[in-house]
């Protein structure tokens, strides 16, 4: 079996509440993973909560990165879903990890759309 793609769920415990209530922060962080990353940004959709919180998502070519935070509870969950083998979701993850340096963090990997080998070809040409 082949999965299409791959879809990483970051828990993220004890981070920055600072760093996690700062939209433009976040927004180049994510930027800035997915770029060092290889992936194709095309699109963007940030939200600022009154009286904390950020929503975000970075959508690329390869599928997407999101990010919700909670600063009251220093977390965030970040979801990072790539297709295909040109971009490594472990290296987002690993980047967005270090700009946000949780105390704790967990990684659960879904791989999405499974086919069977042989179709591959006739699904990528």
């Amino acid at each position: 079996m082949y999965a299409l793609g791959r879809h990483l769920l970051l828990e993220l415990k004890n981070c920055n509440k600072e760093v996690l209530n700062d939209l433009d922060f976040l927004r180049d962080c994510l930027h800035r993973a997915a770029l060092q990353c290889g992936a194709t940004i095309v699109g963007e959709s940030f939200h600022q909560f009154s009286p904390r919180g950020v929503s975000g998502i970075i959508n690329i070519a390869e599928s997407h990165i999101a990010i919700h935070t909670w600063p009251e509870y220093s977390y965030a969950a970040v979801d990072v879903f790539t297709c295909g083998n040109n971009v490594n979701p472990e290296e987002i993850a690993n980047l967005i990890t270090q700009s946000l340096q949780p105390q704790k963090c967990s990684i659960i990997e879904l791989r999405r759309g499974m086919v069977e080998k042989s179709k591959v070809r006739s699904i990528t040409n």
